[in-house]
């Protein structure tokens, strides 16, 4: 006798869209997508072990110089997100605007508040398409150098401020091919120099 055919009962979740938060990627400027000019970032979250109590990584990539910066942050929460974009507008003060003209990111409701960063400063916010990632392949490009030394699924707690600095030094000496054979740290380094001369 012929086996029955077993239906899938399983519920499919509809993906629902999600709701815009912001400037989409569509009106961002053309010359942007040409990395030709500096100031001009991609920004993302790389989550551990996937728990309330995991601490998460904040990254974001300048897409001319390739430089990567990863920031610990104690949660995906839109709060911490925010908190960590305030402490690099300290950092870097009266040449912010200068260094951060744009930022890129997704969706995703840890992101919802930082088109507030339009009415701090000059930076403007743009949100890439729903689950398309290559909206912002610079980032997670580098998200993938961390996972090798950050496996998925292990929490982002089981590693020290300096296992965190070192990752992201790593990244930033690597000569590329693109930059010339240049580091991504020569490059952002060069830029910095002439915003903070023309202050």
């Amino acid at each position: 006798m012929p086996e029955k055919l077993k239906r899938n009962t399983k519920l499919h979740r509809v993906r629902k869209n999600k709701k815009k938060l912001g400037r989409s990627i569509e009106e961002r400027p053309k010359e942007i997508s040409e990395r030709n000019e500096f100031g001009h970032w991609e920004c993302d979250l790389v989550l551990g072990h996937k728990t309330k109590d995991d601490e998460v990584l904040l990254t974001l990539s300048e897409r001319m110089s390739r430089e990567f910066l990863i920031i610990r942050i104690p949660d995906k929460t839109s709060i911490s997100v925010m908190q960590a974009f305030k402490e690099l507008q300290r950092q870097y003060s009266e040449h912010w605007n200068d260094i951060f003209k744009t930022i890129t990111t997704d969706n995703g409701s840890e992101f919802a508040d930082l088109s507030n960063l339009e009415e701090a400063s000059n930076t403007l916010v743009y949100y890439a398409h729903p689950y398309t990632s290559c909206d912002k392949g610079t980032v997670e490009r580098h998200n993938g150098l961390i996972r090798r030394f950050i496996p998925k699924g292990e929490a982002i707690a089981n590693y020290s401020l300096q296992n965190i600095i070192d990752i992201e030094t790593w990244c930033n000496s690597l000569p590329r091919k693109i930059l010339a054979y240049h580091t991504p740290d020569e490059i952002f380094e060069r830029e910095l120099d002439r915003i903070y001369q023309a202050a």
